[in-house]
């Protein structure tokens, strides 16, 4: 059986900072052309050979710090029917990908198969006109993809109940929110029948009511036999819906395969802070915009040394500080233990007790202890908020430390906690009573 998607040595060149090319007219060709010959017939005569080379060796240099190598060298193949997720950090060449495969833009090098319909979601919106109305937009879309008028129709009362807009069919699309762009386009992307589906992370626009509507539709598609490529930093989705996964690092394929080890590689590549003391201060997880709070994050085991590997069931300290450069403000903060899919297992924070008996207004130094962990050996990464009375949660750091839950006999029955127990360990008192 043929690849739905074939992708041999695919590679995409951008030039850092420069500026589109611009149309030029005939006469500006030509005068350029002999400009540009006058110069370097004028260098031959001012400049020795080795001088020559040397001024090369430096453009080349230049050339090679503006390249920016989006794609390099990536082949893969997808078979009809599978569902592929495609992960990878910001930057790593997931949206350039899909771009290209679905002939949004050229490549530098390599080439692409693609058999079958391609439908695409890569932005909100890609391919509709802000003046026309969704109504015209539908069959709009329809005609891109490669549909009859008929086949559209056919399709138009499915599309309309999915995107839940019915009562602003007949208004120009200029006037949605993006929120509202976002559900029609999805809508009709998923209904117009694609041999070959590709989305990127655009359905984090709707709410969750509408996320979760898209991802069974997915979910539908997936199981009616289409082949589809699914972007996404929710590995939770990516597990649930793909059985397959590409994980892309710099523009390189690094793996392709099981998803489950590739959302491990995933996870593992995206600990930048792993480890037990970690400056916060300059932090690459720190949320765009966000104010620098927090200073400095500390890990300490059950007998007060810092660790970045914690046995199940034992007591736990964090030791939270604020820059040096926060002012002075009665402080407060939260923190969340995430699983290795980044999804929030437990929070505690000062808001969350009674604790804190300081009013002190120039708070500098917080510590939680946790008399037991209770989670399974795995790992895990702990997020941070920081904020005061008057400025709630203003910064934020994702994921700014990560640690080892290491097996230990949590129940003390003499055995290590089985690996199939969840997520939690909770130890339970159990009696019996005769009939």
């Amino acid at each position: 059986m043929k690849a739905a998607i074939s992708v041999d040595r695919l590679s995409k060149l951008y030039r850092v900072g420069a500026a589109g090319d611009r149309y030029h007219t005939l006469r500006e060709s030509l005068a350029g052309a002999v400009r540009s010959a006058g110069r370097r017939l004028r260098s031959l005569f001012r400049a020795g050979t080795s001088a020559a080379g040397q001024a090369a060796g430096q453009a080349a240099g230049q050339d090679d710090k503006q390249a920016l190598w989006a794609l390099k060298d990536v082949s893969l193949e997808v078979q009809p029917g599978e569902v592929v997720g495609v992960i990878g950090r910001n930057g790593a060449g997931k949206s350039t990908l899909l771009k290209v495969l679905s002939r949004i833009t050229e490549p530098t090098s390599g080439r692409v198969e693609l058999r079958g319909r391609v439908g695409s979601l890569l932005e909100v919106g890609t391919g509709f006109h802000t003046e026309l109305t969704g109504r015209e937009n539908i069959y709009l879309n329809g005609a891109i993809c490669g549909m009859s008028r008929r086949e559209i129709s056919r399709k138009f009362d499915e599309i309309v109940a999915f995107s839940e807009l019915e009562q602003f069919l007949d208004t120009p699309v200029k006037r949605y929110s993006s929120g509202m762009f976002m559900k029609l386009a999805f809508a009709v992307a998923s209904h117009l029948d694609p041999e070959v589906l590709m989305v990127d992370e655009v359905l984090a626009v709707g709410d969750m009511a509408f996320q979760r509507k898209c991802l069974g539709k997915m979910d539908e598609v997936s199981r009616s036999g289409r082949t589809v490529l699914f972007v996404s930093h929710n590995m939770a989705s990516i597990l649930n819906l793909c059985r397959k996964a590409a994980v892309l690092q710099r523009g390189k394929l690094i793996f392709l395969g099981d998803c489950e080890k590739a959302v491990e590689l995933y996870t593992s590549g995206c600990s930048t802070a792993a480890g037990s003391d970690v400056n916060l201060s300059d932090h690459p997880r720190r949320r765009p915009g966000s104010p620098v709070m927090l200073g400095h994050v500390r890990l300490l085991n059950g007998a007060g040394q810092p660790a970045d590997q914690i046995l199940c069931g034992e007591p736990v300290t964090i030791e939270i500080d604020l820059d040096p450069a926060c002012g002075p403000g009665e402080h407060h903060i939260g923190v969340g233990f995430d699983d290795n899919l980044g999804c929030r297992l437990f929070t505690v924070g000062t808001y969350l007790t009674d604790s804190l008996k300081d009013s002190s207004k120039n708070r500098r130094r917080f510590r939680c202890e946790l008399d037991t962990l209770p989670l399974a050996p795995g790992r895990y990464g702990i997020s941070i908020n920081a904020g005061s009375r008057l400025f709630p949660w203003t910064d934020y750091i994702d994921q700014a430390l990560w640690f080892e839950v290491v097996a230990a006999d949590f129940y003390g029955i003499g055995r290590l906690s089985a690996p199939d127990c969840g997520r939690f360990l909770v130890r339970s008192h159990w009696t019996t009573h005769a009939d």
